[in-house]
């Protein structure tokens, strides 16, 4: 139920939950009991970041309770990729990142 705020004449404002059903009809207060009308007293809650930082917040939500691994997320790497798995490659054989070098052979690259 949302929270409606109310100006008493006698009293001051107040706020209480209603139903959205009842969000025109004037609101009792609590003190003296005085019919009061609807006011906006104090600014909406808004959220106040970014889109990115709010997804990242919701990503983080999400897999705290059932995290992804590498199998489940995005359909998974397949069977001896060679960008993380070391079974397909020969013993003392170099990673594939270190492979290729290019012009600069002291930069190692993704």
């Amino acid at each position: 139920m949302p929270i409606y705020e109310f100006d008493c004449p006698d009293c001051g404002g107040f706020s209480t939950m209603r139903p959205m059903a009842e969000s025109k009809a004037p609101g009792r207060c609590p003190n003296c009991g005085t019919a009061s009308r609807r006011v906006i007293l104090s600014a909406p809650r808004l959220p106040r970041v970014s889109k990115a930082t709010r997804v990242a917040h919701e990503t983080n939500e999400r897999s705290a309770h059932s995290p992804h691994t590498s199998t489940t997320y995005g359909g998974g790497h397949p069977t001896g990729c060679g960008c993380c798995s070391t079974a397909s490659r020969p013993a003392g054989a170099a990673s594939p990142t270190q492979t290729r070098t290019g012009a600069r052979p002291w930069m190692i690259s993704h």
